[in-house]
């Protein structure tokens, strides 16, 4: 099914309907439209539900619009919305989604019995010591001595790394694999890191410099750190 008109436009694809809604009109006159739009569309019992995919390009829509959406899409109709794509975000996601990805830097020493909690990745410039814990959304980086808890990925992001200048913890944890007793000699390894293997299925030491080919995702600024 394909239709247009300066506001919206319908689409066929292999995955159901992909839905275009104009950013420029009212979202009441969009409402309008697509009732409009719909009134033609007769379904029968058996037909089976489509999902729709709905591109809102540049306009923002909030929960109370959204559900308006789903209940006109879906009201005596065979087709539920899968999911909406816009190129606009509210402040509260952005902020969030600022926070998750930037890298902050702490200057302190975690001493015995204090956690040192963060959202996104970490570079702590200090050391972690015995019976301290750092906990963080993303990476841990420690520009120091790691030799108490460290907790990266804690939001159950198995792609997190533990690193750092002198690693001798007493754990490592990434998402909800743990390691007790890491594959090191007692005395503790210089610039290591720690990550999961998946084909080992568990929590390995490796050279710092692995970082950058097992995973590409790291910011440039990481990359910068890690390689001196």
């Amino acid at each position: 099914m394909i239709e247009e008109n300066q506001t919206i436009t319908i689409k066929g694809t292999k995955d159901g309907l992909t839905l275009f809604i104009d950013d420029r009109g009212s979202f009441d006159h969009v409402l309008d439209e697509l009732a409009d739009k719909l009134s033609e569309y007769h379904p029968k019992k058996d037909e089976p539900v489509v999902p729709v995919t709905v591109k809102l390009g540049n306009r923002y829509i909030n929960d109370r619009q959204k559900q308006q959406l789903h209940t006109l899409i879906g009201t005596h109709n065979r087709f539920t919305i899968d999911f909406f794509d816009s190129n606009v975000i509210h402040r509260d996601e952005a902020l969030t989604w600022k926070e998750d990805s930037e890298v902050k830097v702490v200057n302190k020493i975690v001493r015995s019995g204090q956690v040192l909690e963060n959202v996104g990745d970490l570079l702590l410039i200090g050391d972690v010591n015995p019976g301290g814990k750092v906990i963080s959304t993303g990476n841990i980086f420690v520009m120091g001595n790691l030799l108490g808890i460290a907790h990266a990925g804690a939001n159950d992001d198995r792609h997190a790394v533990i690193a750092a200048s002198y690693m001798k913890p007493s754990q490592l944890r990434i998402a909800d694999y743990i390691s007790r007793a890491p594959d090191y000699e007692s005395e503790g390894v210089y610039m290591e890191c720690g990550l999961i293997d998946d084909d080992q299925d568990k929590i390995v030491i490796d050279r710092l410099q692995v970082l950058s080919q097992k995973r590409n995702d790291i910011s440039g600024f990481e990359r910068r750190m890690l390689n001196g």
